[in-house]
């Protein structure tokens, strides 16, 4: 009888599990398709039809003017259209912490469709209509949807996990967003939807992940913490916990929710300026701008920039160069795949700096590549292996790690404002960085990854001295440290519910 007992309890343990995988994967693909997905894929499939928007807008001018517009204002208008997805995510970032707050964040990304399928419509009849003006803002329109859903996406998604698989589960919007450029870059081939006819349903095809999240999200349930710290409702909460984690034991895990709604003690969501302000966030605040903003000047996006030009001078022929950026999309596919795996093993920490010490290494090697590439017939290849290499780095690391910080190292209260500092941060630094690429790249030649290089190795140094370790522990542990680490000679806890210390008069 006991051996049945046993045997009885060990099916039921299973299927909890089993249970549990399903509805997390559910959660993480709904939530993904729909969130960093369209990132990447609105981020790369602008590449494809870049000569043929140029001609579509100089034709569109002609017509209405009876003369050609000049090819500097082509230009002007052609990075227009670009620089408005960064300056639309920028907007969104600053939307996403207010929608996280008052519609909870799984109806936030929800209604985060509606730029979506506003952006898929101006695409889809801008040529009809002969208006560049509506790829113009249809550009910005899913900018929007792309801050909004890569600030919120993590959030849920970090808020929903176990602690056991938060960072693997976090890590899967790294995972998502590049999938999103691989899929942007094998749509946008010319045998597909990269030809000069079919560009405005290849910009319109952002309608089709936006659907599948539209369709999916609605079953799937909305973050415990939220429902319990932000909106008060056990039910809700256990309702949701019960969905996530199956038929489990849910004592110790509603404790903890319990007490972490204990510490948060009924405050009201933060303001972004006042994390700057409150001396008990020194050490977040300072890690998620200095790792937030070495991510971003790293040199990532300026590898994907000069790959092109590699491969050409690898003698790789000009119609086979497209299959070849495939590849670079695929590398940092697989190594944030990698990183996710790993993460819960050997830490945040061991990530962040392996990947920005590789990056320094490949960097640094690309840089000699670059000087000696007329010497030796062999240098640009090396310089080619190295765009690969880099990139491989930037995924295990750097790619997915990053996003993790505002969800692990800030309470509830302080989340959402975090994401919004921390998406601020990231689309301006982006914006900035395609603005200014060009320059760099002219002024300091082959150089011009010395920059870079000095950035990854203060990051490196920075997660070594300062970024604490954050696997396998609770939100409120991870709040304990932090406090200890930002009032070293302090014994009071962030648990205590006695009245606020004022520095400045403290005995």
């Amino acid at each position: 009888m006991r051996d049945c007992g046993l045997e009885c309890t060990l099916e039921g343990s299973t299927k909890a599990s089993r249970f549990q995988g399903w509805v997390l994967l559910l959660t993480i693909c709904a939530a993904g398709i729909g969130g960093t997905f369209q990132f990447g894929y609105n981020l790369s499939i602008i590449n494809a039809p870049t000569l043929y928007i140029q001609e579509f807008t100089n034709e569109t001018w002609q017509m209405r003017t009876g003369r050609p517009l000049p090819d500097h204002l082509v230009l002007l208008v052609w990075s227009l259209i670009v620089s408005l997805y960064p300056l639309g995510g920028l907007l969104g970032a600053l939307l996403a912490g207010p929608l996280a707050i008052t519609l909870g964040r799984k109806k936030s990304l929800l209604v985060n469709n509606i730029f979506v399928v506003a952006a898929a419509t101006l695409f889809g009849f801008s040529r009809r209509a002969g208006s560049f003006e509506m790829v113009m803002l249809g550009r910005l329109l899913v900018g929007v949807s792309a801050g909004v859903s890569m600030n919120v996406q993590p959030m849920y998604l970090g808020e929903s996990a176990p602690k056991e698989l938060r960072g693997a589960v976090a890590m899967t919007s790294a995972i998502f967003t590049a999938l999103g450029i691989v899929m942007g870059q094998v749509v946008g081939l010319r045998e597909l939807l990269g030809g000069p006819q079919a560009w405005p349903l290849l910009l319109a095809s952002c309608l089709v992940p936006g659907v599948l999240q539209l369709a999916s999200l609605p079953l799937l349930p909305e973050s415990p913490r939220y429902l319990l710290i932000d909106r008060g409702d056990s039910e809700a909460c256990l309702a949701a916990l019960q969905r996530l984690r199956g038929p489990a034991d849910l004592a110790g895990e509603l404790a903890e929710l319990e007490q972490e709604r204990a510490a948060c003690g009924g405050r009201r969501a933060r303001r972004p300026w006042e994390l700057f302000g409150d001396r008990a966030l020194r050490r977040q605040v300072a890690s998620l701008v200095v790792l937030g903003g070495a991510m971003e000047l790293c040199g990532n996006d300026a590898v994907y920039s000069y790959a092109s030009a590699m491969f050409v001078q690898a003698r790789i022929p000009p119609e086979k160069v497209q299959y070849a950026v495939i590849g670079t999309g695929g590398c940092e596919l697989l190594a944030t795949l990698v990183s996710c795996v790993v993460i819960e093993r050997v830490g945040r920490r061991v990530l962040l700096m392996g990947g920005y010490c590789l990056m320094t290494c490949w960097g640094s090697v690309f840089t000699a590549a670059l000087c000696l590439q007329s010497s030796f017939p062999w240098m640009p290849y090396l310089a080619m292996s190295c765009i690969f290499a880099f990139i491989l780095s930037f995924g295990i690391g750097p790619a997915g790690v990053t996003g993790i910080l505002a969800t692990e190292l800030f309470d509830q209260t302080a989340r959402p404002a975090a994401y919004m500092v921390c998406g601020v941060l990231m689309w301006t630094m982006l914006f900035l960085v395609g603005l200014g690429f060009p320059f760099i790249m002219e002024g300091l030649s082959h150089f011009l990854y010395v920059p870079f290089l000095c950035v990854c190795v203060c990051a490196a140094v920075y997660t070594f001295f300062f970024l604490p370790e954050t696997k396998g522990k609770t939100f409120l542990e991870i709040s304990e440290e932090l406090y200890r680490l930002n009032f070293p000679g302090w014994s009071q806890s962030p648990m205590w519910r006695g009245p606020e210390v004022v520095q400045s008069t403290e005995l």
